[in-house]
């Protein structure tokens, strides 16, 4: 019987059906899963200690760091130097260090990495922390050399630390704040690498298969828009098998506020050709090809023991060996659907060779020198890592190693196949698995990771004259019986309904109104609906517009564009419809003058300290230089914008002049973020919680840390559509 009993996140969602299967399926469909997580939440909240019903797992600290077969497997593979094991052993047994990277826009990553180094990790300086051994260490904030312009850093602290010294409370609330508000994203180290070396450029088609929760896309967005002052005419496809986890990746792309994401909820073992229209014939489609594809696939997740604890009670040999099939097909489909002198990153967070070179080598034997390992360790300055492996021996659950297939058993004949032994010495120089790349927790205090890059630079064998058949139709044509497919569970979507040109019903007055140029093409505006009131106009680019478009029949999408206009019906004005924060920064460069401010640096503070919808800001309070342009524009929404005159810090944000006043439309994360950025104060919604948790008894941490988390999900919270709408003068 196959064991499942430790799987990583990921493994969870690809072999949900199979779990599914084991369970009863009739009385879990009856389970109303939101109403289950409010009674938990209630009965937590009136008992503390007690965990939700069915919950068996240990605390983290109470679990042993320690498994005999875990070390028996890895030490027989030689994961590492038999010198470096005491170290890496040591390190996996340790919590994991904070890591995090700044986003944004160039102006804004550079202010706020000013502000992190000089008002927060000049604080750190001086302090000191016990260790159990009560030996005193120094919090040192360390850069990832490799990571582009320096913008990703590494600190080594836990929530314990955190809450005994007051200059790590400010660094954790600074986080906490410029990760709602989009300025900062909290991610593993190593997790950073596979969308560094992917080397994504604003021209690029990119599929991540296997996307969920959305760190690694959300890297992929940045590194798409790096042109800021242009549109990309590339886009990321963000897929997940798991339709409840793709909700994590829309999360992810709206902190990013881009127009070139398109978030698809498929099985990426069996993705669907994309088609596109045809550039030699309109009419007609032809499959796409992604320019950069990341596979960053369902794994056994045993390189994460320093952060998941739990996987030292359950590890087993059995759990490589289950997910190598899996992990191959997704790979080899990804190979599929990869353009000639496109390259494909594939990684796991398994130590285990089974998951990794095995994979590879085996997808490179079958490709026939279609694709190739690249070696990119130079573009990584700084990283320690080791070469892939070239020999390991693949073990049966009862711990016995094997030389050879031959050698097996015949009851483990399903369970160690033959194309997870590796290559024979004399065909090593044929596949450069040395090219891969390992990270193990001890070199720079990390988690594990695994990385190789593919780059493909000829149809693989058996696509050459098949390029437009579908999976299904491949299987068909070799004779093979047809996989049962998993059935796409989950809510169904709203339509995406696109607008048809400039006389759409409410587009001639918006266009009016915001002086919309001739270049602002309508037809990339969409709604979700097909009737009744367009409450919100999305906006994509036109490459998205299209796949949307030719596809939404054959995979499901989950979600796209930005939000870039929201109805306000309003007495005062003659356009129903606001401008939205979100969407700004790509509707900016398409509209006139008129509909713009530009504000000093007091007249900007003054609209985000006041943010009060119901008590805007006087006109009268502003500066002459605002007063001036404000006289004569008319009611409704507008741009305000800031140029600092001593940097390259530029501010745009949506406005709206009322008949006597004047104020921000901008959420409570990105209000903080923007006087942050201005050196204004913001303490009003900044709570001292280093203060409030100092009063608390030791014994109620944990109501401490329920308090903290009340807080930040109050300050995730935009302000509601009906305050924003509503009103006259007052707005």
């Amino acid at each position: 019987m196959l064991n499942f009993s430790y799987l990583s996140h990921k493994s969870y969602t690809t072999l949900g059906a199979l779990l599914r299967r084991m369970g009863n399926r009739k009385r879990n469909r009856n389970v109303n899963k939101f109403a289950q997580r409010k009674r938990d939440k209630k009965e937590q909240e009136k008992n503390p200690q007690a965990k939700p019903e069915g919950d068996t797992r240990k605390h983290y600290e109470d679990i042993v760091r320690e498994n005999a077969t875990f070390e028996e497997y890895y030490k027989g593979q030689k994961v590492c130097p038999e010198e470096e094991w005491p170290a890496f052993m040591k390190a996996l047994k340790e919590n994991l260090p904070t890591a995090f990277r700044i986003t944004g826009s160039k102006c804004e990553a550079d202010a706020l990495m000013n502000i992190v180094k000089s008002e927060y990790f000049s604080e750190l300086l001086n302090v000191k922390l016990k260790t159990e051994g009560e030996e005193e260490v120094e919090i040192k904030p360390m850069n990832l050399p490799w990571y582009p312009n320096g913008l990703a850093w590494q600190l080594r602290l836990s929530r314990t630390d955190i809450r005994r010294s007051e200059p790590l409370y400010k660094l954790h609330n600074f986080l906490v704040a410029e990760t709602a508000a989009g300025g900062v994203s909290r991610q593993e180290a190593v997790s950073m690498i596979p969308p560094v070396v992917l080397d994504v450029q604003p021209h690029h088609k990119v599929l991540d298969m296997c996307a969920a929760p959305g760190s690694k896309t959300a890297q992929l967005i940045e590194f798409l828009h790096a042109d800021e002052d242009k549109m990309p005419t590339g886009f990321v496809m963000a897929n997940d098998v798991d339709n409840s986890r793709c909700y994590m990746l829309v999360h992810q792309a709206k902190r990013l506020n881009s127009p070139c994401i398109v978030i698809t909820n498929h099985d990426s073992a069996v993705m669907p050709n994309i088609q596109v229209t045809d550039p030699k014939n309109p009419e007609s489609t032809v499959p796409l090809k992604f320019d950069r594809i990341l596979c960053d696939v369902p794994c056994s997740g045993d390189a994460t023991l320093r952060k998941n604890p739990d996987i030292w009670l359950k590890w087993s040999t059995g759990n490589g060996n289950n997910l190598h099939g899996i992990q191959y097909r997704v790979l080899k489909r990804g190979c599929e659907l990869l353009a000639l002198g496109g390259r494909l990153v594939y990684s796991t967070c398994s130590f285990n060779p089974v998951e990794n070179e095995a994979v590879i080598h085996r997808m490179l034997a079958e490709a026939g020198g279609s694709i190739a390992l690249v070696d990119v360790r130079a573009s990584l300055t700084g990283l320690k890592s080791h070469p892939g492996m070239t020999h390991w021996r693949p073990a049966s659950k009862d711990m016995v190693f094997y030389d050879k297939y031959e050698d097996v058993p015949e009851k483990w004949q399903t369970v160690v196949r033959p194309q997870m032994f590796p290559p024979n010495p004399e065909d090593l120089d044929k596949f450069h698995l040395d090219r891969c790349i390992r990270i193990l927790p001890h070199h720079q205090d990390t988690g594990g990771f695994f990385v190789a890059v593919l780059e493909k630079s000829a149809p693989l064998p058996w696509e050459k004259d098949r390029e437009t058949e579908q999976p299904q139709e491949k299987e068909r044509k070799e004779g093979k019986p047809p996989a049962k497919r998993r059935r796409m569970g989950g809510y169904r979507e709203d339509p995406f309904v696109f607008f048809k040109g400039d006389d759409e019903d409410v587009f001639p007055s918006i266009k009016e109104f915001y002086d919309l140029s001739a270049e602002f093409d309508s037809k990339c505006l969409l709604t979700r609906c097909h009737v009744g009131k367009k409450k919100n106009i999305y906006l994509v680019s036109p490459v998205v517009r299209d796949v949307v478009r030719r596809n939404e029949d054959s995979i499901k999408i989950i979600n796209t564009g930005v939000k870039t206009f929201v109805r306000c019906d309003n007495k005062n004005m003659t356009c129903a419809f606001r401008l939205s924060q979100e969407g700004l920064a790509s509707v900016a460069p398409f509209i006139g003058l008129r509909r713009r401010v530009r504000i000093l640096k007091e007249d900007l503070v003054l609209v985000l300290q006041n943010d009060n919808p119901s008590s805007p800001p006087d006109l009268k309070l502003f500066s002459e230089h605002a007063q001036a342009q404000l006289k004569d524009l008319a009611t409704g929404s507008c741009i305000l914008q800031y140029q600092d005159p001593e940097s390259s810090l530029h501010l745009t944000l949506v406005g709206w002049r009322g008949v006597h006043s004047l104020r921000a439309y901008t959420a409570t994360p990105d209000t903080v973020h923007y006087l942050r950025l201005l050196g204004a104060d913001f303490s009003k919604y900044d709570v001292n919680k280093f203060k409030k948790a100092s009063d608390v008894p030791e014994g109620d941490a944990d109501a401490t840390e329920t308090s903290e988390a009340m807080e930040v999900t109050a300050t995730e919270e935009a302000p509601s559509e009906t305050g924003e709408a509503n009103g006259s003068d007052k707005l």
